[in-house]
């Protein structure tokens, strides 16, 4: 045995420099860099979802504010950013107004003109702006109108929905380091452009063979085995250096596929000592069993991952690019039935560059038989995977049993994702079949689209034909509107309504990582407390005497039922309590920086009962003297703990103004500084001047105090990970 360590560099001078972002049209067309680090890049996802934490009318109907009866706001985004993904369910809220950079674009689908009499086949409008594969009606997906069409915007972006009728939905959207490494400079949408052609040919092959074949050094291997039962087979080894996996397949003879459902895929790179694949083979290839009820082609037709049956197989294929730099093990773990034929292939290519440019594939797998009450499902805590610490990448995906016995009200559980120790979830959701691409539980019903879908499981337990036919499944996959992180990610899944189901859940979660962060936490000051203000050189001319807030984050219900007012409820979030400033002016102070830096992002912990916090950003040198300010940008934070509720009791009801204010006050919040401003220095002075937004919850309704609130500002500098590979041979 020889020990080998050796720096991760593929090119000795590669490194300086991190990858260029897909941006845009380029995040699809590019799709083989989707294990590529995103130095700079922040993705987000917003909705309206229930404040008080429970999930009232299902999550739907809670908006920022109203600016008029058909403007009902519902995402309020400045600075530039791309809206890569959007969830409504059916045509509730159209027509939908896309305000970019000012400009306002009606986007609404067929059955608007006439929702009481819902058009077949339905389309969003105007079709060619939103055409298949990258939008989907409710019609397609069995409850949603789901829309992954790039809509760039250099200044600003807002949402608003015309009706107010049960106006649920979900938008991701990622912003940028100024001066980060893009494929192309963020162009604002003009409504009038259709997407790019070669986007829509690309997603167009999902189903089909998506690996690049023939020359060019792919390698292409394949074999056949038997898997013995409760035994552990090895499937593939290779040593050959820095390569990528392009295509990992299986197949078995089709009465041998409820046995390969249970088998266990364990996939590990580089000598590490933990797979990063370990799984249920079935649930890794984006279905919670290979039974198949009405003898469907496809049970999954997605663009990763694809489950076809032919008469006398079933073929399993994964097309996520799988890098490693030394070794890769894969091995198959029987279940309890021996297989006597199992097939497998594998195609690998060369990879040139640098290790650190990307992340290893992870298939993580958790068991939930018996979920904790009133507590989320942790689907993935990177700080307690594989030995734990740092790692930087993106999330790409899940893949889930949510019920073994075709129980589908745990479907109103919402998706809760935490990056880079923020508190607030920087993913908040409106419930689990939202997050599968569904809308209504999918009415009972199977779909599978290129990024989610809902292929096994009965509309209940009474219509099901078997045992496995109550295993209900769905998937979720990442591309444009992935989720990177630089240090953790804690990505977790509310089970029911307010976290009360007991059904067993199964959970994949799909990411790409290197043990290193590309996010480092430098500096962090304390307002209120004056020995950090005094470290921080805080300076506030009229900022008010700190002041102690005890409120709570967004994680969900206070207590086990929900509500405050049951007699013997079991609180789970107690209130905590920090304290902070206003102002109504400007703040300055100094943060530590690290000079390798790739940008600097800062994050603020506020009080979120001021509403539409704005501030025009400064940065200057820390040097003493004469500060030489330059402009960073706009940092603005919509809508704030009180939003404003209308649920009318009919599809064409009248807007209702009805006020809500959660009792939670705190948040954590975002900015992103730019390159220019950053690099190079030790250090910078940060200047925040406050700037008020005079809009008013609904037209007539008073206008609340305005301020700033700081009550916590860090120092996140994005650097490239330092990374080693380690292992022996």
């Amino acid at each position: 045995m020889r020990s080998i360590v050796w720096l991760c560099c593929l090119a000795a001078t590669a490194t300086a420099q991190p990858p260029a972002i897909p941006v845009g049209p380029d995040a699809y067309r590019l799709w083989e860099r989707w294990p590529y680090q995103r130095i700079g890049a922040r993705a987000y996802m917003r909705s309206t979802y229930d404040r008080s934490g429970g999930n009232e009318r299902a999550d739907a109907s809670h908006f920022l504010y109203q600016e008029a009866d058909g403007f009902n706001v519902t995402l309020d985004v400045q600075s530039p950013g791309v809206l890569y993904f959007v969830r409504y369910n059916h045509w509730h809220g159209s027509p939908w107004h896309y305000e970019v950079d000012h400009k306002d674009h009606i986007v609404q689908e067929t059955s608007t003109a006439d929702p009481l009499h819902p058009a077949n086949g339905s389309v969003f409008l105007p079709e060619r702006l939103f055409p298949k594969p990258l939008a989907w009606t409710w019609a397609d997906t069995k409850g949603a109108d789901l829309s992954w069409v790039p809509i760039g915007f250099t200044q600003s972006f807002r949402m608003a929905y015309s009706r107010t009728f049960y106006g649920t939905g979900y938008y991701i959207y990622h912003q940028f380091v100024d001066g980060a490494k893009l494929s192309r400079a963020i162009t604002s949408w003009d409504g009038n452009t259709p997407p790019d052609a070669e986007v829509l040919d690309v997603i167009g092959r999902t189903g089909n063979d998506l690996a690049p074949a023939g020359t060019g050094g792919i390698r292409e291997q394949s074999g056949r085995i038997q898997l013995p039962a409760n035994r552990t087979t090895s499937v593939w080894t290779d040593a050959h250096g820095p390569s990528m996996v392009r295509a990992l397949e299986f197949s078995v003879p089709r009465d041998q596929a409820l046995a390969f459902s249970k088998a266990r895929l364990r996939v590990a790179w580089d000598g590490r000592s933990s797979p990063s694949i370990d799984a249920p083979i079935s649930l890794f290839y984006g279905a919670g069993t290979l039974y198949n009820r009405d003898y469907r082609e496809y049970l999954v037709k997605s663009f990763p991952m694809v489950v076809r049956y032919s008469p006398d197989r079933v073929y399993l294929s994964c097309y996520f690019p799988m890098p490693f730099f030394r070794s890769a093990r894969i091995e198959l773990a029987g279940a309890d039935v021996a297989i006597a034929d199992v097939e497998w292939k594998v195609r690998s290519a060369p990879y040139r560059d640098p290790a650190n440019f990307v992340g290893y594939f992870h298939a993580t797998y958790r068991d939930h038989p018996a979920p904790e009450p009133g507590k989320d499902l942790v689907l993935l805590d990177t700080t307690q995977t594989e030995g734990g610490g740092d790692w930087s990448g993106q999330f790409v995906g899940t893949s889930f049993i949510f019920s073994h016995a075709a129980v589908l009200t745990t479907l109103e559980g919402d998706p809760r994702f935490f990056f880079d120790d923020s508190r607030t979830p920087q993913a908040q959701g409106t419930g689990t079949e939202e997050w599968g691409g569904g809308g209504d539980y999918w009415g009972g019903e199977n779909m599978t689209l290129p990024f989610a879908g809902h292929p096994t499981g009965a509309k209940n337990a009474q219509t099901a034909v078997s045992e496995e036919d109550k295993i209900e499944s769905a998937y979720r996959f990442l591309l444009a509107d992935l989720m990177p992180f630089g240090k953790n990610a804690r990505i977790q899944l509310e089970h029911g309504g307010v976290n009360e189901s007991t059904q067993h859940y199964q959970t994949v979660t799909y990411w790409y990582g290197l043990p290193a962060p590309s996010l480092i936490r430098t500096d962090e000051l304390i307002v209120g407390d004056l020995a950090s203000e005094r470290r921080h050189s805080y300076a506030s001319p009229d900022a008010s005497a700190p002041y102690e807030i005890t409120s709570r984050y967004e994680w969900g219900p206070d207590t086990l039922q929900g509500s405050t007012n049951k007699v013997g409820s079991r609180e789970i979030y107690p209130a905590e309590t920090d304290r902070g400033r206003t102002t109504r002016t400007t703040s300055e102070f100094t943060l530590r920086i690290d000079p390798r830096n790739f940008g600097v992002m800062l994050r603020r912990k506020l009080d979120y009962s001021f509403p539409n916090q704005r501030a025009e950003v400064f940065v200057a040198g820390a040097k003493p003297g004469q500060p030489d300010w330059k402009p960073a940008g706009v940092w603005y934070l919509a809508g704030s703990n009180t939003c404003v509720f209308s649920s009318p009791g009919q599809e064409l009801g009248a807007t209702q103004h009805v006020v809500q204010t959660s009792n939670r006050r705190f948040r954590d919040d975002e900015f992103l500084l730019p390159l220019a401003l950053t690099q190079g220095r030790k250090a910078i002075r940060v200047r925040v001047k406050f700037t008020p937004v005079s809009i008013p919850l609904f037209p007539g309704y008073p206008l609340p105090e305005l301020a700033w609130s700081e009550m916590r500002y860090a120092a996140y500098s994005f650097v490239m990970p330092k990374f080693r590979v380690s292992g022996s041979r």
